[in-house]
């Protein structure tokens, strides 16, 4: 075989001054949450399309807009995960392998109950942003953790208005 087909068969070695432990252990920890992040888009736009009732426009436009902010998150998580030499997804079957979301294939689903688990996944979500910028922390990876600050935010932001939006009457 040619030098130059070796190097175009060679696995991919993006240089980066993390150390290989790192590298390994963050990519692997941004690519679990990425296929919670697709799980979480996917299931949002499954409400946003089934939603129904008197809050309709409400909710499917809430949903809409939820839905747009975990799919921004989407390339940056990859992509951070590809820069720091590490790699990540590549396939639906990989997504439903490390995906802890749950999905929800019901028929029907009230309304107010579709917020309340929206609310209850990104909340999770949310904490297992937490643990990977802890991991990031430990391997004094500032550019991943200040990522994943913003979309902590993002997240508790989408927990806020779930909730409040879920909120029946002066409960």
């Amino acid at each position: 075989m040619s030098d130059a087909r070796e190097k175009r068969l060679a696995p991919l070695k993006t240089p980066t001054s993390l150390p290989e432990e790192a590298t390994r252990d963050i990519a692997a920890a941004l690519t679990g949450l990425l296929a919670d992040v697709f799980a979480l888009y996917l299931k949002t736009k499954n409400f946003h399309w089934h939603v129904s009732g008197p809050h309709f426009r409400d909710f499917h436009l809430l949903l809409d807009e939820q839905a747009a902010e975990l799919f921004a998150m989407t390339d940056p998580i990859a992509e951070r995960a590809r820069k720091i030499g590490g790699v990540t997804l590549r396939s639906i079957g990989q997504i439903v392998g490390q995906q802890r979301i749950a999905d929800n294939d019901a028929d029907y689903v009230d309304p107010f109950d579709m917020l309340a688990e929206l609310r209850d996944d990104n909340n999770d979500l949310v904490g297992w942003m937490r643990e990977v910028h802890d991991l990031c922390d430990e391997h004094n990876d500032v550019a991943t953790a200040s990522l994943l600050e913003n979309w902590i935010d993002e997240g508790e932001k989408r927990v806020w208005f779930l909730f409040e939006t879920g909120r029946r009457g002066n409960a």
